[in-house]
């Protein structure tokens, strides 16, 4: 398990891979990979984890669930590898991104491992699900996992932007010290709601004010 994170989550994930939900989730996971396709592959389930180490972090983006389709899913949320069509939600972001920041370019790729290498934990609440089935593998004990570490990077760091959008991730509020971090709160930019409040939420713009106003570089958002 140990390659598939940086070392400096080891002492964040260790305990909670020790605990008895994360054990009976586990052995479903691999039993529905036993049993079908599961999204992401394996060795990227825990890609946020490796390519953001934790006392870097300053941004946590929340998603909710992996994209169910095909060659989409990477570990991160909202991205997708080079060469997959950019799923609505984060089309969507990039129109916000293009109003919000100065000079901002449209990108072409939706993959967004630059973000993560900067120190945006792009976290989804569940981290699997089984292929084409939306929701599939959400209430077998991810959730437990993800709040845990959304309480943990609270309780651990400082000055670290949470950015909710749509009303599960805004849920997650309560496990964060708004005294300690700034949370950023919107609808979600699916087609469905991006019009109510999405568009027009300058987070990326305010997520960067707040970072240089507590003396840390702000994210280069370009893609």
């Amino acid at each position: 398990m140990a390659e598939r994170y940086d070392p400096s989550w080891e002492p964040i994930l260790k305990p909670l891979f020790r605990q008895d939900y994360m054990r009976s989730l586990s052995a479903f996971v691999q039993d529905e990979r036993k049993q079908g396709l599961v999204f992401p592959p394996e060795n990227l389930v825990l890609n946020a984890f490796r390519l953001t180490p934790f006392e870097d972090i300053k941004v946590v983006i929340l998603g909710q669930d992996p994209y169910h389709n095909d060659g989409q899913a990477h570990g991160l949320s909202f991205s997708v590898p080079e060469g997959i069509a950019l799923p609505p939600s984060l089309r969507n972001i990039y129109t916000e991104l293009v109003s919000d920041i100065s000079g901002f370019q449209y990108p072409t790729s939706g993959n967004l491992t630059k973000w993560a290498k900067q120190g945006v934990l792009l976290l989804n609440a569940t981290l699997t699900v089984r292929a084409h089935q939306a929701a599939s593998h959400q209430k077998r004990g991810w959730e437990e996992f993800t709040d845990q570490i959304i309480h943990l990077v609270s309780q651990k760091l400082e000055n670290v932007v949470f950015i909710l959008w749509g009303s599960y991730a805004q849920k997650k509020s309560m496990l964060i010290d708004a005294q300690k971090h700034l949370i950023l709160k919107a609808v979600h930019p699916s087609p469905l709601s991006a019009h109510r409040g999405f568009f027009g939420c300058k987070h990326f713009s305010q997520a960067n004010a707040y970072l240089k106003a507590k003396g840390r570089k702000p994210i280069d958002w370009q893609i």
